[in-house]
């Protein structure tokens, strides 16, 4: 982040100094791990459920911290922080923490005025900030819009899903004097989460990728849950971008609720950014015509699954907003590497077994565009397994979303399904009641019976894809195939791009 006195910090948090003057400067990086303290570095004292920051206090100053953002007095030099009002402390972040009294979200709070002074004062030197929501694809498309603007000048965009009252106050507070670009995913679970996320770091650019079902038993409706997407646009300021995918009706609204400039992609002709003549490889990765105001390219994309041409389109309409050509994008798209680790990891093992590795959550948008991506794959008569287990937090939905997934696979042609858990059972059922299936899907009480079933039957050629939402564990299941039958199993092409 930008130097900071102790003294100038304290202001902004409205805290006060504890075992300091107020003449040291922060120069270091923001942390709230120990481990991960540079020197000159502030160090964040969260309580949780088993080990509380502030017990480190003493640990982080002697690895180089100059001071504890705190919510008590601690053995070491501090900003102490004001507890929050009745009624203040956000569920989310003390969920977050884990804390019971509410002094985690007070830290948090103060870390977010921290932020929010820093991105102003950075922003004001030339840093355009760029948010990226979506019930899906978030994660894989703040990837791609970061390695657009890279070659353009400094960037910071925060590592995997770092999207809430803790990673991106973290990742704002990565931008210094020198960056250009600070890309960051915007998360909810409940309306006003993403305006107070927006209110931390103020974008200039805000990209939309859709509405989905993801989290429909906190928001109730697909509509609610559009009503919270869109508290981004509506962030936005008059000279800034809302980048909207026009093929998402809910979405495409969106264009009402900001007073910014609006540039919609999307496969329609009528998108601004489109992609047209799109096309799958053997290993479903797309190629596509790129359509922009300023010409054409062809695009050909290292990165498994045709849901991934939306999140292209939008990485495509920031950059040329940001100065690059239709060809100097189309190049980089070309180019990408995979980033965010178990969101369709593709690896071969020595026997020809590939495994689409995209545990790290789900939701039924997210599946569905998994399975295709493996239906896809396994067109030249390889034999194919889904792998999959429950989609959390869709509340009244969940029966029926798991049996539409059942009976998806079976019309995707997809010739085993192992279903894990009794949360995802309406999937076997939906599966067994879609295509009258026999042994071609199996459901397993547990992980370890489902690594057991694959180690029995996988044979050479297999293509498996592993998916749920990550309270599942199904990594475990990735991570186990990958083991096996040796150690020396080897990322295909492109690096393992996903």
């Amino acid at each position: 982040m930008i130097p900071l006195s102790l003294a100038e910090i304290a202001d902004v948090v409205g805290g006060r100094l504890h075992r300091a003057d107020g003449a040291a400067s922060v120069t270091g990086t923001v942390e709230f791990d120990t481990r991960e303290l540079t020197e000159g570095g502030l160090f964040v004292a969260l309580p949780g459920e088993r080990v509380d920051g502030h017990d480190f206090a003493a640990q982080a100053v002697a690895a180089g911290a100059v001071a504890v953002l705190a919510a008590r007095e601690v053995d070491a030099p501090a900003i102490i922080v004001p507890p929050l009002a009745e009624g203040e402390a956000h569920e989310r972040s003390v969920a977050l923490t884990g804390d019971k009294d509410g002094s985690g979200a007070a830290v948090l709070a103060a870390l977010g005025k921290l932020a929010r002074h820093v991105v102003l004062a950075l922003s004001k030197q030339g840093l355009t900030v760029v948010g990226v929501t979506g019930s899906s694809g978030k994660t894989s498309t703040k990837d791609v819009i970061a390695q657009l603007l890279e070659p353009l000048g400094p960037t910071v965009a925060p590592p995997g899903s770092f999207n809430n009252e803790l990673g991106h106050p973290w990742t704002a507070l990565r931008a210094d004097a020198g960056t250009r670009h600070l890309v960051l995913e915007l998360s909810a679970r409940g309306p006003g989460h993403i305006a107070e996320l927006a209110a931390i770091a103020p974008p200039k650019i805000g990209v939309v990728l859709n509405v989905g079902s993801a989290h429909v038993g906190e928001f109730g409706s697909r509509e609610g849950i559009a009503k919270t997407k869109g508290e981004l646009v509506e962030a936005l300021p008059e000279d800034g971008l809302a980048v909207l995918n026009l093929d998402d009706p809910l979405v495409a609204a969106m264009a009402s609720r900001t007073k910014a400039r609006v540039v919609t992609v999307g496969e329609s002709p009528s998108a601004q950014v489109r992609a047209a003549d799109i096309s799958l490889d053997a290993e479903a990765r797309a190629s596509f015509r790129l359509i922009t105001p300023a010409g054409e390219a062809q695009v050909n994309l290292p990165l498994h699954g045709e849901h991934h041409v939306g999140n292209a389109l939008s990485a495509a309409a920031v950059a040329l907003e940001l100065g690059s050509t239709t060809e100097e994008i189309a190049a980089r798209l070309s180019a990408l590497q995979r980033r965010s680790a178990r969101r369709m990891e593709v690896t071969t093992r020595a026997d020809g077994v590939t495994i689409l590795n995209d545990s790290y959550n789900a939701n039924p948008e997210s599946m569905r565009a998994g399975l295709k991506a493996l239906a896809a794959m396994a067109q030249d008569g390889r034999r194919s397994w889904a792998v999959l287990g429950v989609m959390g937090e869709l509340g009244e939905d969940a029966v029926t979303a798991h049996d539409e997934i059942g009976r998806l696979v079976v019309r995707l042609n997809i010739g085993k399904l192992v279903v894990i858990g009794p949360d995802a059972a309406a999937m076997h059922r939906g599966a067994c009641q879609e295509g009258s299936w026999g042994e071609e899907s199996v459901l397993v009480p547990d992980v370890e019976a489902a690594v057991a079933l694959l180690h029995d039957q996988l044979r050479p050629g297999d293509v498996v894809l592993v998916k749920a939402s990550k309270v599942a564990g199904l990594w475990r299941v990735a991570e186990s195939l990958l083991e096996a039958p040796d150690s020396h199993s080897h990322e295909r092409s492109n690096g393992g791009t996903a």
